[in-house]
C-alpha cells in the first residue's frame, strides 16, 4: 500500500520515496503526494528525480491500492535504469494542483450553497484548473437565481471558513445527515472507512479530493453560465478569479 501524503497533509509540494514497483514506464512508490484523479478531480502531474534525470510525471492513477505514475522520457535522450528499491525524489506541479485544490473548494461552496438555501441534490459535475460545472435537481433556473447563488458563494468565501478532512468508520460516517448530496451514492459498498471534508459551518460531506486550508483562498468565485439538461436537472458553470 502506498503512503498517501496528499491526505496527511495537501500542500506537500516535494517528497522523497523509494521505488516498490516498475511496470514498463511508469512506476509505483512507497509514498507519494501526487493525487491520482477521482471524484471529479484530476489527476496531479510534476517531476520525478530518478538516477539523477528529472523526468515528468504525465498521469497517475491508483490500482490495487497502489498509485502508479507514468513517466515521460522520450524527450530525454535515453531512459533512466529504475529498479524497485531506487530512491527518487517528487516534485508536484504546484501551480496547477493549487488551483485544482481552490476549484475544488469552491465547488464544495456552490454544493452546500445550493444545498443550504434550496434543497436540491447534485446530479453531475466535472471540474479542470480554476473552472468547473455543477448538475443540479432544480426544476427551473434563471439568471436572477443564479446571480443570488454567486453572491452567495462569494459570502461564503470572504467568511474565511476552516476547511477540515477526517476519515471516519463507514458505520459512524453514515450516521451524518445529508453525507452524500448526490443523487446517486457512487462511494463503493465494500470501503471500511469513509473520508469527510467539512467547510465549517456551511457543509459536511463524503469527499476524496484535496481542498485548501481555508475557504478565503478560493477568491472570487463567477458563475459564467447555466443551463438547462433537462425537466429537472440544471447546470451551473463556474470560474475563480
Amino acid at each position: 500500500m502506498t503512503d498517501l501524503l496528499y491526505y496527511a497533509d495537501a500542500y506537500t509540494r516535494e517528497f522523497d520515496a523509494t521505488i516498490t514497483a516498475v511496470d514498463g514506464g511508469r512506476v509505483a512508490l512507497d509514498r507519494t503526494a501526487f493525487y491520482p484523479g477521482g471524484g471529479g478531480q484530476l489527476n496531479d502531474t510534476g517531476w520525478l528525480t530518478v538516477a539523477g534525470m528529472r523526468i515528468p510525471v504525465t498521469q497517475v492513477k491508483k490500482e490495487s491500492g497502489q498509485i502508479w505514475h507514468w513517466l515521460e522520457t522520450s524527450d530525454l535522450g535515453g531512459e533512466p535504469s529504475m529498479t524497485v528499491g531506487q530512491p527518487v525524489h517528487g516534485e508536484v506541479d504546484w501551480a496547477r494542483r493549487y488551483q485544482i485544490m481552490r476549484t475544488h473548494t469552491a465547488m464544495h461552496i456552490l454544493c452546500g450553497v445550493v444545498w443550504r438555501d434550496y434543497g436540491a441534490s447534485v446530479t453531475g459535475g466535472n471540474m479542470a484548473p480554476g473552472a468547473g460545472r455543477m448538475d443540479f435537481e432544480f426544476a427551473a433556473m434563471s439568471r436572477e437565481l443564479v446571480t443570488e447563488i454567486e453572491a452567495k458563494c462569494n459570502a461564503e468565501i470572504a467568511a474565511a471558513r476552516p476547511v477540515r478532512s477526517q476519515i471516519l468508520p463507514r458505520d459512524e460516517a453514515f450516521q451524518i445527515p445529508d453525507l452524500i448530496r448526490t443523487k446517486i451514492n457512487l462511494l463503493p459498498p465494500g470501503i471500511p472507512e469513509v473520508r469527510t471534508i467539512e467547510l465549517v459551518g456551511l457543509d459536511l460531506q463524503a469527499d476524496g479530493g484535496t481542498h485548501v486550508r481555508n475557504t478565503s483562498e478560493v477568491g472570487s468565485m463567477r458563475v459564467t453560465d447555466y443551463k438547462s439538461k433537462g425537466a429537472i436537472n440544471k447546470r451551473i458553470y463556474i470560474e475563480l478569479e
